[in-house]
Protein backbone atom coordinates (compact mmCIF):
# COMPACT_ATOMS: atom_id res chain seq x y z
CA UNK A 1 0.00 0.00 0.00
CA UNK A 2 2.82 2.38 0.88
CA UNK A 3 4.59 1.78 -2.41
CA UNK A 4 1.35 2.31 -4.36
CA UNK A 5 0.72 5.60 -2.58
CA UNK A 6 4.30 6.72 -3.11
CA UNK A 7 4.11 5.90 -6.82
CA UNK A 8 0.80 7.75 -7.19
CA UNK A 9 2.10 10.88 -5.47
CA UNK A 10 5.34 10.81 -7.41
CA UNK A 11 3.55 10.54 -10.76
CA UNK A 12 1.12 13.28 -9.78
CA UNK A 13 3.90 15.66 -8.79
CA UNK A 14 5.81 14.84 -11.96
CA UNK A 15 2.75 15.54 -14.09
CA UNK A 16 2.16 18.89 -12.40
CA UNK A 17 5.79 19.86 -12.75
CA UNK A 18 5.94 19.23 -16.49
CA UNK A 19 2.43 20.42 -17.29
CA UNK A 20 3.41 24.08 -17.95
CA UNK A 21 6.04 22.95 -20.40
CA UNK A 22 3.68 20.63 -22.29
CA UNK A 23 0.84 23.14 -22.67
CA UNK A 24 0.11 23.87 -26.31
CA UNK A 25 0.79 27.43 -27.35
CA UNK A 26 0.21 29.03 -30.70
CA UNK A 27 3.64 29.82 -32.06
CA UNK A 28 3.65 32.61 -34.60
CA UNK A 29 6.11 32.82 -37.43
CA UNK A 30 9.08 34.76 -36.09
CA UNK A 31 8.96 38.32 -37.32
CA UNK A 32 12.02 40.02 -38.62
CA UNK A 33 13.79 41.95 -35.92
CA UNK A 34 13.16 45.71 -36.31
CA UNK A 35 16.10 47.84 -37.28
CA UNK A 36 16.28 51.33 -35.76
CA UNK A 37 18.13 52.56 -38.84
CA UNK A 38 15.03 51.90 -40.95
CA UNK A 39 12.96 54.15 -38.69
CA UNK A 40 15.52 56.93 -38.96
CA UNK A 41 15.68 56.58 -42.74
CA UNK A 42 11.91 56.75 -43.03
CA UNK A 43 11.77 59.78 -40.75
CA UNK A 44 14.43 61.60 -42.77
CA UNK A 45 12.61 60.81 -45.99
CA UNK A 46 9.37 62.07 -44.44
CA UNK A 47 11.05 65.27 -43.24
CA UNK A 48 12.45 65.86 -46.72
CA UNK A 49 9.02 65.45 -48.25
CA UNK A 50 7.55 67.70 -45.58
CA UNK A 51 10.06 70.45 -46.37
CA UNK A 52 9.28 70.17 -50.08
CA UNK A 53 5.58 70.47 -49.28
CA UNK A 54 6.19 73.51 -47.05
CA UNK A 55 8.27 75.17 -49.76
CA UNK A 56 5.51 74.52 -52.25
CA UNK A 57 2.99 76.11 -49.88
CA UNK A 58 0.96 72.91 -49.47
CA UNK A 59 0.97 72.94 -45.63
CA UNK A 60 0.13 75.72 -43.28
CA UNK A 61 2.99 76.74 -40.94
CA UNK A 62 1.22 75.32 -37.84
CA UNK A 63 0.60 71.96 -39.58
CA UNK A 64 4.20 71.85 -40.73
CA UNK A 65 5.51 72.34 -37.20
CA UNK A 66 3.20 69.66 -35.76
CA UNK A 67 4.05 67.05 -38.41
CA UNK A 68 7.76 67.76 -38.17
CA UNK A 69 7.67 67.20 -34.41
CA UNK A 70 5.85 63.88 -34.89
CA UNK A 71 8.36 62.65 -37.48
CA UNK A 72 11.35 63.61 -35.37
CA UNK A 73 9.91 61.91 -32.29
CA UNK A 74 9.03 58.70 -34.15
CA UNK A 75 12.55 58.38 -35.54
CA UNK A 76 14.09 58.03 -32.07
CA UNK A 77 11.25 56.42 -30.13
CA UNK A 78 12.53 53.14 -28.61
CA UNK A 79 10.45 50.01 -28.92
CA UNK A 80 8.50 48.84 -25.91
CA UNK A 81 10.47 46.10 -24.13
CA UNK A 82 8.89 42.67 -24.03
CA UNK A 83 7.99 41.38 -20.59
CA UNK A 84 8.66 37.77 -19.71
CA UNK A 85 5.72 35.67 -18.63
CA UNK A 86 5.75 34.83 -14.93
CA UNK A 87 6.84 31.37 -13.86
CA UNK A 88 4.03 28.92 -12.92
CA UNK A 89 4.81 29.19 -9.21
CA UNK A 90 1.52 27.71 -8.10
CA UNK A 91 2.00 24.53 -10.12
CA UNK A 92 5.60 24.19 -9.02
CA UNK A 93 4.69 24.65 -5.36
CA UNK A 94 1.99 21.96 -5.56
CA UNK A 95 4.42 19.58 -7.27
CA UNK A 96 7.07 20.26 -4.64
CA UNK A 97 4.55 19.62 -1.85
CA UNK A 98 3.50 16.29 -3.34
CA UNK A 99 7.13 15.27 -3.82
CA UNK A 100 7.83 16.18 -0.20
CA UNK A 101 4.94 14.02 1.01
CA UNK A 102 6.22 11.12 -1.07
CA UNK A 103 9.71 11.56 0.39
CA UNK A 104 8.33 11.56 3.93
CA UNK A 105 6.45 8.33 3.23
CA UNK A 106 9.60 6.69 1.91
CA UNK A 107 11.72 7.82 4.85
CA UNK A 108 9.13 6.62 7.36
CA UNK A 109 8.43 3.25 5.73
CA UNK A 110 11.90 2.26 4.49
CA UNK A 111 13.46 1.47 7.90
CA UNK A 112 10.53 -0.76 8.79
CA UNK A 113 10.72 -2.57 5.46
CA UNK A 114 14.47 -2.97 5.73
CA UNK A 115 14.48 -4.01 9.37
CA UNK A 116 12.16 -7.00 9.28
CA UNK A 117 14.23 -9.23 7.04
CA UNK A 118 16.89 -11.84 7.33
CA UNK A 119 20.54 -10.97 6.65
CA UNK A 120 21.14 -10.88 2.92
CA UNK A 121 17.44 -10.83 2.10
CA UNK A 122 16.43 -8.05 -0.32
CA UNK A 123 14.02 -5.34 0.83
CA UNK A 124 11.47 -6.40 -1.76
CA UNK A 125 11.22 -9.86 -0.21
CA UNK A 126 12.87 -13.23 -0.36
CA UNK A 127 14.23 -14.58 -3.62
CA UNK A 128 12.11 -17.53 -4.70
CA UNK A 129 13.92 -20.83 -4.38
CA UNK A 130 14.67 -22.94 -7.41
CA UNK A 131 12.85 -26.15 -8.22
CA UNK A 132 13.27 -28.98 -5.76
CA UNK A 133 15.06 -32.21 -6.59
CA UNK A 134 11.73 -34.00 -6.90
CA UNK A 135 10.46 -31.34 -9.30
CA UNK A 136 13.63 -31.63 -11.40
CA UNK A 137 13.23 -35.40 -11.52
CA UNK A 138 9.64 -34.98 -12.68
CA UNK A 139 10.66 -32.53 -15.39
CA UNK A 140 13.59 -34.69 -16.52
CA UNK A 141 11.40 -37.78 -16.77
CA UNK A 142 8.83 -35.82 -18.75
CA UNK A 143 11.46 -34.46 -21.16
CA UNK A 144 14.38 -36.91 -21.40
CA UNK A 145 15.81 -35.10 -24.44
CA UNK A 146 15.82 -31.70 -22.74
CA UNK A 147 19.55 -31.32 -22.07
CA UNK A 148 19.36 -28.19 -19.83
CA UNK A 149 16.87 -29.96 -17.56
CA UNK A 150 19.03 -33.09 -17.46
CA UNK A 151 22.09 -31.01 -16.57
CA UNK A 152 20.18 -29.23 -13.82
CA UNK A 153 19.14 -32.61 -12.43
CA UNK A 154 22.72 -33.88 -12.56
CA UNK A 155 23.94 -30.79 -10.70
CA UNK A 156 21.22 -31.28 -8.09
CA UNK A 157 22.24 -34.91 -7.61
CA UNK A 158 25.88 -33.84 -7.24
CA UNK A 159 24.97 -31.18 -4.67
CA UNK A 160 22.93 -33.74 -2.74
CA UNK A 161 25.83 -36.21 -2.72
CA UNK A 162 24.01 -38.73 -4.91
CA UNK A 163 27.10 -39.41 -7.00
CA UNK A 164 25.83 -42.50 -8.83
CA UNK A 165 22.64 -40.74 -9.94
CA UNK A 166 24.67 -37.69 -10.97
CA UNK A 167 27.08 -39.82 -13.01
CA UNK A 168 24.22 -41.59 -14.80
CA UNK A 169 22.56 -38.28 -15.61
CA UNK A 170 25.74 -36.71 -16.99
CA UNK A 171 26.48 -39.84 -19.01
CA UNK A 172 22.97 -39.72 -20.46
CA UNK A 173 23.64 -36.17 -21.63
CA UNK A 174 27.00 -37.19 -23.13
CA UNK A 175 25.30 -39.99 -25.02
CA UNK A 176 23.32 -37.29 -26.84
CA UNK A 177 26.10 -34.67 -26.99
CA UNK A 178 29.59 -36.11 -26.56
CA UNK A 179 31.19 -32.66 -26.40
CA UNK A 180 28.88 -31.14 -23.82
CA UNK A 181 31.27 -29.19 -21.59
CA UNK A 182 28.89 -28.90 -18.64
CA UNK A 183 28.30 -32.66 -18.57
CA UNK A 184 32.04 -33.39 -18.85
CA UNK A 185 32.78 -31.00 -16.00
CA UNK A 186 30.03 -32.52 -13.89
CA UNK A 187 31.25 -36.04 -14.56
CA UNK A 188 34.79 -34.95 -13.70
CA UNK A 189 33.63 -33.64 -10.32
CA UNK A 190 31.74 -36.87 -9.68
CA UNK A 191 34.83 -38.95 -10.44
CA UNK A 192 37.02 -36.70 -8.28
CA UNK A 193 34.56 -36.98 -5.38
CA UNK A 194 34.57 -40.75 -5.84
CA UNK A 195 38.37 -40.89 -5.68
CA UNK A 196 38.75 -41.70 -9.38
CA UNK A 197 41.53 -39.20 -10.03
CA UNK A 198 42.58 -40.62 -13.38
CA UNK A 199 39.05 -40.52 -14.77
CA UNK A 200 38.55 -37.01 -13.40
CA UNK A 201 41.78 -35.86 -15.07
CA UNK A 202 40.68 -37.39 -18.38
CA UNK A 203 37.38 -35.51 -18.16
CA UNK A 204 39.13 -32.22 -17.32
CA UNK A 205 41.62 -32.62 -20.17
CA UNK A 206 38.75 -33.37 -22.54
CA UNK A 207 37.08 -30.11 -21.56
CA UNK A 208 40.32 -28.15 -21.94
CA UNK A 209 40.73 -29.61 -25.41
CA UNK A 210 37.32 -28.21 -26.30
CA UNK A 211 37.65 -25.02 -24.27
CA UNK A 212 41.27 -24.32 -23.26
CA UNK A 213 40.44 -21.71 -20.61
CA UNK A 214 37.38 -23.24 -19.02
CA UNK A 215 37.51 -22.19 -15.32
CA UNK A 216 35.82 -25.32 -13.95
CA UNK A 217 38.14 -27.68 -15.79
CA UNK A 218 41.22 -25.63 -14.84
CA UNK A 219 40.16 -25.66 -11.20
CA UNK A 220 39.59 -29.41 -11.20
CA UNK A 221 42.80 -30.24 -13.04
CA UNK A 222 44.84 -28.03 -10.72
CA UNK A 223 43.25 -29.69 -7.71
CA UNK A 224 44.09 -33.14 -9.06
CA UNK A 225 47.68 -32.08 -9.71
CA UNK A 226 47.97 -30.55 -6.24
CA UNK A 227 46.67 -33.75 -4.65
CA UNK A 228 49.24 -35.70 -6.68
CA UNK A 229 51.96 -33.26 -5.48
CA UNK A 230 52.60 -32.21 -9.05
CA UNK A 231 53.52 -28.71 -7.91
CA UNK A 232 54.62 -27.45 -11.31
CA UNK A 233 51.45 -28.70 -12.97
CA UNK A 234 49.29 -27.17 -10.23
CA UNK A 235 51.09 -23.82 -10.49
CA UNK A 236 50.80 -23.73 -14.28
CA UNK A 237 47.15 -24.79 -14.32
CA UNK A 238 46.01 -22.57 -11.49
CA UNK A 239 47.98 -19.65 -12.88
CA UNK A 240 45.75 -19.74 -15.94
CA UNK A 241 42.68 -20.27 -13.75
CA UNK A 242 43.43 -17.16 -11.68
CA UNK A 243 43.79 -15.14 -14.86
CA UNK A 244 40.49 -16.18 -16.41
CA UNK A 245 38.55 -16.91 -13.23
CA UNK A 246 39.76 -14.23 -10.84
CA UNK A 247 36.15 -13.45 -9.93
CA UNK A 248 35.13 -17.10 -9.75
CA UNK A 249 33.84 -18.18 -6.33
CA UNK A 250 36.48 -20.93 -6.25
CA UNK A 251 39.33 -18.42 -6.63
CA UNK A 252 39.36 -17.77 -2.87
CA UNK A 253 40.09 -21.46 -2.29
CA UNK A 254 42.69 -21.67 -5.06
CA UNK A 255 44.87 -18.69 -4.08
CA UNK A 256 46.35 -20.11 -0.84
CA UNK A 257 46.86 -23.53 -2.45
CA UNK A 258 48.47 -21.86 -5.44
CA UNK A 259 50.88 -19.93 -3.20
CA UNK A 260 51.67 -23.11 -1.27
CA UNK A 261 52.42 -24.97 -4.51
CA UNK A 262 54.71 -22.13 -5.60
CA UNK A 263 56.62 -22.29 -2.33
CA UNK A 264 57.00 -26.03 -2.59
CA UNK A 265 58.23 -25.59 -6.13
CA UNK A 266 60.74 -22.98 -4.96
CA UNK A 267 59.29 -20.09 -6.93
Amino acid sequence: MTYLLFTTLFLASLALAVRPFLARRAIAWPAEAPDARDDVARAISGLRDLEFARAAGTFAPEDHARLRALLERSAFLSARPETASPAPWRTLLIAAALAGIAAVLVVSSLPQAAGDRAPGEPITGTVPAGPSLAELERRANAAPTDIPTQLALGDAYLAAGRLNDAAKTYQAVLSKDANNVAALNGLGYVLFSSGEMHGALVAADRVLTLRPKDPDALFLKGLIEYRAEDWKGAVDTWGVFLEVGQFDEKAAMVRPLYEDAKQRLGR
